[in-house]
């Protein structure tokens, strides 16, 4: 009868230890987006700018506005660098801009450097319908007495940008 006893005593201690426990379930998505891209739809062209025996800066604002500071300028083809950046719709974004100045080299001989650089957006962006347009300015900075000819940098000018 101690054993009858005993083991329904050993049943009754582990059928209490099973209602001690509870579950509970929940559920597991994800989502997939599309990858941010950015794709260059315009080069930064400061355009024609005379000669002269002194230094002196270009400024190219996000505007499409020019300014010397002793130089003259010739024409309006100056064009703002400009970039198209896809994605996830209303996804926000970070820009970085060259933060050294990048080297235009002479077609004859001479070197330019462009500095400065400045987005429309600041340094972040939010995609609309999956999509923005970054607009890029800066400052050419000219030697004294510079040569004549066509100063040119095909890759210097990296726009990054990356989801927030």
């Amino acid at each position: 009868m101690k054993k009858i006893y005993l083991l329904a005593l050993a049943v009754l201690g582990f059928s209490a230890n099973s209602f001690a426990q509870a579950t509970a379930t929940a559920s597991s998505s994800a989502t997939i987006i599309s990858p941010i891209a950015i794709t260059k739809t315009a080069d930064l062209n400061f355009g024609q700018i005379f000669t002269n025996p002194a230094a002196g800066t270009v400024v190219l604002d996000v505007a499409g506005v020019r300014t010397a500071s002793v130089h003259t300028l010739f024409g309006s083809a100056q064009t703002r660098a400009q970039f198209d950046v896809t994605g996830s719709n209303a996804s926000t974004f970070s820009i970085t801009l060259p933060a050294s100045p990048i080297t235009l080299n002479g077609s004859v001989s001479g070197i330019m450097t462009v500095d400065n650089f400045v987005s429309d957006l600041g340094a972040t962006g939010t995609l609309v319908a999956g999509a923005k347009t970054i607009i890029v300015g800066a400052t050419l900075n000219i030697p004294a007495a510079v040569p004549t000819g066509v100063y040119t940098n095909a890759s210097g000018l990296a726009v990054t940008v990356n989801y927030n």
